[in-house]
């Protein structure tokens, strides 16, 4: 009959082995999710540029008015999706997370909510004036990101040079007593 042995039980739930597992995981997940992500890039620019090919040899086709609208954001989705990839492409690079580019993301996101919306839409005072409130919420945090790392300031090359590692330090919180209780 096979039994677990406690030692290596002990050595494969040990926190560095934990967690660089997690490490390994997290970079291949994202790798995963980059070449996914540009492989539906790359499909959604080419159905792009065929469709406008297709409405540039159709004389009917008029560029004012909806089209042209419907094409911005077509545009601009293709812009956010490229935004998200160097997202992901700059924590495989760094290791971390840039906050900076996920906030420009998100005010490019919020911009062509704006530039699309439909018409009837400034009849809607809620939704107006909650995208009002993205706009300026993500514009403040953009700024405090900007302002809090001074420009005279280098960006270290990476934050994090390998994989997250336990402290050594023992534990500072209290341990629980043997009913569970603090």
């Amino acid at each position: 009959m096979w039994a677990p042995r406690p030692d290596r039980l002990r050595e494969l739930l040990d926190d560095r082995a934990v967690l660089h597992a997690v490490d390994r995981g997290e970079r291949l997940l994202a790798r995963l999710l980059s070449l996914m992500l540009l492989v539906v890039l790359a499909i959604a620019a080419v159905q792009l540029l065929w469709k406008l090919v297709l409405d540039l040899i159709n004389p009917d086709h008029t560029w004012l008015g909806d089209s042209l609208i419907l094409l911005l954001g077509d545009l601009l989705n293709l812009l956010i999706g490229l935004e998200v990839l160097q997202n992901i492409t700059a924590y495989l690079r760094r290791g971390v997370v840039q906050i900076d580019l996920v906030l420009l993301t998100a005010i490019t996101a919020v911009g062509r909510k704006v530039i699309v919306l439909p018409p009837g839409s400034e009849n809607k005072p809620e939704l107006l004036m909650g995208l009002g409130v993205a706009v300026a919420c993500l514009a403040g945090a953009y700024w405090l990101v900007r302002v809090a790392r001074p420009a005279r300031v280098p960006l270290r090359p990476s934050a994090r040079t390998g994989p997250a590692r336990s402290s050594p330090e023992p534990d500072p919180s209290p341990s629980p007593d043997a009913s569970g209780l603090l």
